[in-house]
Formats: C-alpha cells, sequence, structure tokens
C-alpha cells in the first residue's frame, strides 16, 4: 500500500506543478495580448501621423498607401 501511496503523491505534485506553470503562461499570455494591442494601436496612430505630414507636406501618395519596391 505504501507504494501506491507514494505514487499517488508523485502524481499529485506533479499535477500541481503543471497546474502552477499552466497558470503562469495564461498570466503571460494575457499581459502579451495587452501589450500587443496596445503597440497595434500606436503603430496605426504612427502611420496615420505620418500619412498626414506626408500629405500636408505635398507629397502624391503617402508613403504608408505605397506598395514595397519588391512587389
Amino acid at each position: 500500500m505504501d507504494k501506491n501511496a507514494d505514487r499517488l503523491t508523485a502524481l499529485e505534485e506533479g499535477l500541481a506543478h503543471l497546474t502552477r506553470t499552466t497558470d503562469d503562461l495564461s498570466e503571460i499570455v494575457a499581459r502579451q495580448d495587452l501589450l500587443i494591442t496596445r503597440l497595434a494601436r500606436r503603430l496605426d496612430l504612427l502611420l496615420e501621423a505620418e500619412a498626414q505630414r506626408q500629405a500636408d507636406t505635398g507629397g502624391t501618395i503617402p508613403l504608408a498607401d505605397q506598395r514595397p519596391p519588391h512587389y
């Protein structure tokens, strides 16, 4: 019976570690999602500001709307 109790304890410890790891990773993913959302919004604002700046200086097509040279 002692062998079964040791095996059960080992399984419970393993499950506890996996649960902790899953919780930690979930928290990391949530923070990364928030950061990506913020960065995407900032990038959109920068692209809009640069397109407006180019339009104000008399450019023909805003850089943000041009196709890259490799196309």
